[in-house]
Formats: structure tokens, sequence, C-alpha cells
């Protein structure tokens, strides 16, 4: 899926705004991750704001096609999963009892990740430019 031919100029605001909200209710979550005793990933991939993210991403999806904002739906979305696959692999590898270092690093990279996505979609949203997915 390619958004160079993406409209930047044909997004609705409304549409704008959600696609804001959205980077908010995960970095909401990600930031509880970061102040309270749970894991940045883990906040990310639980906590309701996430949750509720992803699920508004599905819905709305079709409404941003072909506009620059298809870009961050797909961005969030994919951010979402491949965190979740990452934990599930953490999860894994947390199984044996050898693998719980490497599991501990996994969700700590998994969680800085998740925050530069977030930080580097937004800032992209921000200056209304489409994000490479």
């Amino acid at each position: 899926m390619s958004t160079s031919g993406a409209s930047l100029a044909g997004a609705d605001p409304g549409l704008v705004r959600l696609t804001h909200l959205i980077y908010g209710l995960h970095a909401f979550s990600a930031l509880m991750g970061v102040i309270s005793s749970a894991a940045i990933v883990g906040a990310f991939l639980t906590g309701w704001p996430s949750i509720l993210a992803v699920i508004l991403n599905y819905a709305r999806r079709s409404a941003v096609r072909g506009t620059f904002l298809e870009s961050h739906f797909s961005w969030q979305i994919r951010t979402f999963w491949w965190a979740f696959a990452w934990v599930l692999f953490a999860f894994l590898l947390a199984i044996t009892l050898i693998g719980i270092p490497f599991a501990f690093i996994v969700i700590a990279f998994t969680g800085l990740w998740v925050l530069y996505r977030i930080v580097r979609g937004w800032l992209a949203l921000n200056d209304e430019r489409s994000i490479g997915v």
C-alpha cells in the first residue's frame, strides 16, 4: 500500500482530530507504563486507552482511505500488533529459566520502540505528513 498518491489536503479535519486522539490514547497508555510499576509495552497492550485506539483505527479505517491519514492508521495498527508479537515472543522466552533475562531485554526494547513509534508518528501527523509503514 503506497501513500505517495494520498491527498494531504483532502483529509477531513474531524478525522485529523481523531488521529491525534488515537495517538493521545496510545501515548497515555505508554505513559502509564512509564510512571507505574507496569512495563511500557505491557501498559500499551493491555491499557484500555490503547485497546480503544486500535478499535477506533479499525472502525474508521475506510474513512481515511486515500488520505495521508491512511498511513497513520496503518502505522498505529502495526505498532500495536508488532508490540503484541514481541511480547508474546518474550513470554515464550520467559517460560524457560534461561530465557528470562532475554525476555526482559525484549520487553524493554519493545517499550522503547513503542515510544519511538508514537512520537515519530505524532510528529509527522502534526506536520500533516504521511508516515512510512
